[in-house]
């Protein structure tokens, strides 16, 4: 597994809006230079967000995006294989896009390759954007008492 510059950028742009749940929308150009997005690239990720029902859009005054789940149901994991495709490190360990092989059942890699499928999808599946936000606020928090000067 690979996280793509577009899967990057979607992440970092739904972190962005997990970030501000609830407090309304949020224009597309904000996140895009809060996060250093490309404005064009990030429509185009945008729009396949809202296709898939991650997010809702709004135009005019007052528009823009926000999330239509809330951060504790939307998983690390599917947006990754969303935007990038399998977690598996080769074809032939994909659940959802296997590719066979001829040596499947006596392969030694292919069961090590199984292991790093299953433990990174173990991991990213039970990760959430809340989770996420969490560990962020708490670097923000943890960067400012470091930053603290005693006289």
């Amino acid at each position: 597994m690979k996280i793509s510059k577009k899967g990057d950028y979607a992440l970092r742009a739904l972190i962005y809006l997990a970030l501000r749940y609830n407090t309304g929308m949020t224009q597309m150009q904000d996140i895009a230079r809060k996060e250093g997005i490309p404005k064009k690239f990030l429509e185009q990720i945008m729009l396949l967000l809202k296709g898939a029902g991650y997010l809702r859009s709004r135009a005019g005054v007052g528009g823009g995006y926000e999330l239509l789940k809330s951060p504790k149901d939307i998983r690390l994991g599917e947006i990754i294989r969303l935007i990038d495709g399998p977690l598996a490190p080769v074809g032939c360990v994909s659940k959802a896009f296997h590719i066979a092989c001829p040596k499947e059942r006596t392969c030694g890699l292919r069961s090590i390759m199984l292991d790093v499928r299953n433990v990174t999808a173990q991991i990213l599946d039970h990760i959430t954007l809340a989770d996420i936000c969490e560990r962020t606020i708490g670097h923000a928090k943890r960067k400012k008492k470091t930053l603290t000067y005693y006289v």
